[in-house]
């Protein structure tokens, strides 16, 4: 079961940043900066973080490498250090073939970890039954955040009926919505709203093309006889691993907006402009080949990691990415926090 807590924090809505990783030139964890990005988070506001997710490579699990565990572990004792454990939501990513799930869910579990973001991505030998099955053993070990990534980045895609017997899985408290298409991302919120698991569910935006507008929308769904209205409360987002204070300021404009009933046309605006500081991140131009490395990019102009590199040397910005960040640095200067990271790098690395 989900600590009333963070259960509470959870359906309230939040910013909860994918954690990257740190590296050094040779490719080896950067332990002094992946600490320091996770204070970077806590004291940018947000209210969570997701650490061995796609943003934190998922490589970090290759024998090679040997990272799943360490990478984990830094997180929560910076989260122990700063004092937010029973305030902040704290989310292990869990992925591949049944007995690696779950095992990585017993360790998430062991060390706190409050839920498990359960991809489904680089199974596709599985069937939706067998995913079932497996969501259902995980569930067993840990809370579950259900996550449905774009195929673009090695995700599928599902049937209503799949996102229908998912959210009827008792111990599943969370779904990220990241097929980066709204004809699929429907399907998961109709299939929340007529789950009598509904009120136990909160539906998170991994839609980074589309943050603002997800944000802003109410559903209304008819399940039966009666009308279903479901809020996607907040987001769990790579997007959100950089520029983050100015993401909680903008994530509270958003709250006070859905408070009021009232939709500010300057904040679909403003999530338009996301959406293209997005594009330059992300480099969908590219099949988002530089994502990670697009990400890394703006931390490192930022001073909180040293160099953009990934794990795999194949993992690095596109022809013409680095221009395009320099372009929405210049467009759009009220999107990041550069003073922000200015005035605190130095305690952060301390």
């Amino acid at each position: 079961m989900l600590k009333k807590v963070i259960k509470e924090l959870l359906h309230e809505g939040t910013v909860i940043p994918a954690h990257p990783l740190a590296l050094i030139s040779d490719r080896k964890l950067d332990e002094k900066r992946q600490r320091a990005l996770t204070r970077y988070y806590i004291e940018a506001g947000a209210g969570g973080i997701a650490v061995g997710v796609h943003t934190t490579q998922f490589e970090i699990r290759d024998p090679q490498f040997d990272l799943y565990e360490k990478v984990l572990t830094i997180a929560m004792e910076e989260i122990a250090k700063a004092n937010v454990q029973n305030s902040f939501i704290k989310i292990a990513g869990i992925c591949g073939p049944v007995e690696q799930a779950i095992r990585e869910a017993k360790f998430s579990k062991e060390i706190g970890y409050d839920l498990g973001l359960l991809s489904m991505g680089g199974l596709n030998d599985l069937s939706e039954d067998e995913l079932i099955s497996r969501t259902e053993r995980i569930a067993e070990i840990i809370p579950v955040f259900g996550f449905y990534l774009q195929p673009s980045v090695g995700g599928r895609v599902f049937s209503y009926n799949f996102w229908s017997r998912f959210a009827d899985i008792p111990n599943v408290y969370g779904i990220k919505i990241a097929p980066f298409n709204r004809y699929h991302s429907f399907d998961v919120v109709r299939a929340v709203c007529n789950s009598k698991r509904n009120d136990e569910i909160a539906l998170y935006t991994g839609n980074d093309d589309n943050i603002i507008n997800d944000l802003l929308t109410t559903y209304r769904i008819k399940s039966g006889d009666q009308t279903v209205e479901k809020k996607i409360v907040g987001g769990l987002l790579g997007h959100w691993s950089v520029w983050t204070k100015r993401v909680v300021d903008v994530f509270e404009e958003i709250k006070k907006a859905r408070d009021q009933d009232l939709i500010p046309a300057e904040l679909l605006t403003v999530g338009q402009e996301i959406t293209d500081a997005n594009a330059a991140f992300f480099d969908p131009k590219n099949d988002f080949k530089g994502s990670i490395a697009g990400i890394n990019e703006v931390l490192t102009r930022q001073g909180l990691l040293k160099g953009n590199w990934c794990l795999l040397e194949k993992e690095k910005l596109s022809p013409g990415q680095a221009e395009e960040i320099d372009r929405v640095y210049a467009d759009y200067p009220h999107l990041h926090d550069d003073e922000f990271v200015k005035n605190n790098l130095k305690k952060w690395l301390s």
